[in-house]
């Protein structure tokens, strides 16, 4: 199974676009996604295009392709207009015996995380911020951020296959790449 994973859209029509594009380009299996679909917060500027209804679209196309974590800027109204489930805190995922415990990260995260196996992988988006880390209870990652990338890390997602996961720009360029 090839899984394309992506985190904080934030309501930006221009690079939910792109990472759909490259959804279908990786001709990935399904699409998770780890939350902050619609909204920018007030945290953050607003990203490019920024145009909640046309995201909502865009989504609902690909409904039955995509899985999805509750990111801490969804509420029950985005579940009303979204035809997939966008309100559980975390799902459980496992690939070749390895559990990965996909979040957004607000909850559970690096710094917080839910009690993991040496092994498991926590799974979370929120910091906007690409990064892979090995503990001694756990092996931390995240794909960064799809529209409001931080700390000079690109727009982009990760890719699992074959227990590669690849870090890419919506260029296609792998920038990060590790084998489990």
């Amino acid at each position: 199974m090839k899984l394309m994973i992506a985190s904080d859209i934030h309501g930006s029509a221009y690079y939910c676009e792109k990472m759909i594009q490259a959804y279908k380009e990786e001709k990935a299996d399904k699409l998770l996604l780890l939350g902050d679909l619609l909204y920018h917060g007030p945290r953050n500027d607003l990203p490019r295009d920024y145009n909640p209804k046309q995201v909502i679209t865009m989504l609902n196309n690909i409904s039955a392709e995509i899985l999805c974590v509750k990111g801490n800027c969804e509420s029950e109204v985005d579940q009303m207009v979204l035809e997939f489930p966008v309100l559980a805190e975390y799902c459980i995922l496992y690939l070749n015996n390895r559990m990965i415990f996909a979040t957004h990260g607000h909850k559970f995260g690096e710094a917080n995380p839910p009690h993991l196996k040496k092994g498991d992988i926590l799974l979370n988006g929120h910091t906007h911020v690409p990064k892979y880390e090995v503990y001694e209870n756990y092996i931390y990652m995240n794909p960064g951020s799809v529209s409001i990338p931080k700390e000079g890390s690109p727009y982009g997602y990760m890719i699992v296959e074959d227990m590669k996961f690849r870090w890419k720009d919506f260029e296609g360029n792998c920038y990060k790449e590790v084998t489990l």
